[in-house]
């Protein structure tokens, strides 16, 4: 596992409806490895959760029942992706929602992951104080992130997420005087309460 917080894997899922434990299943992953701070590999599939999806969902995400008729069945690309993320710290934005997706989906396959799990929404909040609200195309919009594809695709947002991952690193290091930032403190920052993230950052 690599100690620094830029090199490592986002991800993120698109899935039939909200909970693992009321059945819903994954229907899409994508996720980009980045090393010392650049995209260096990249992770997409549809994926076929053996039953029709929602009309909303089909809108939501642009994913139709069409696309995932010909997809390889969620098995077959959760053992791929297992081996990708394998050694690697992950990050997701809103992580509770894609681990627990993630979770389900390799227990289905007696499958597991070594790496440790951080959140990008939690950290913005305590990072971007001021910011409008929290979520991923909001938070594009206000760190002035270059962006031409549409949210809700799985490879599109992981991407969206790694540049703001990397504009919340170099902030840190701004605020810090780190030269780089580790995994462990921004895992620490997430249970920082607002008012005390400053006075965090300066003994860092």
């Amino acid at each position: 596992m690599h100690p620094n917080a830029d090199s490592l894997i986002i991800l993120d899922f698109e899935t039939t409806g909200l909970s693992p434990d009321q059945g819903d299943r994954a229907i899409e992953i994508g996720a980009v490895k980045l090393e010392n701070g650049v995209i260096t590999e990249r992770f997409q599939e549809l994926m076929n959760p053996g039953s029709r999806i929602s009309p909303f969902i089909e809108e939501y995400t642009g994913i139709t029942n069409t696309m995932l008729r010909s997809a390889a069945p969620c098995d077959e690309v959760m053992e791929k992706f297992s081996h990708f993320i394998q050694d690697h710290n992950l990050v997701a934005h809103n992580a509770s929602f894609d681990k627990r997706f993630l979770d389900a989906e390799l227990q289905r396959i007696q499958s597991y992951y070594n790496g440790d799990f951080a959140c990008s929404l939690l950290i913005a909040r305590r990072i971007y104080q001021a910011a409008p609200n929290h979520k991923l195309g909001t938070l594009v919009r206000y760190k002035n992130i270059e962006s031409t594809g549409s949210f809700h695709r799985a490879l599109y947002d992981s991407e969206m997420t790694a540049k703001l991952w990397l504009a919340i690193l170099s902030d840190i290091q701004l605020k810090t005087g780190l030269a780089s930032v580790p995994f462990s403190l921004l895992k620490k920052l997430t249970k920082v309460s607002k008012a005390n993230v400053d006075k965090f950052l300066s003994n860092a």
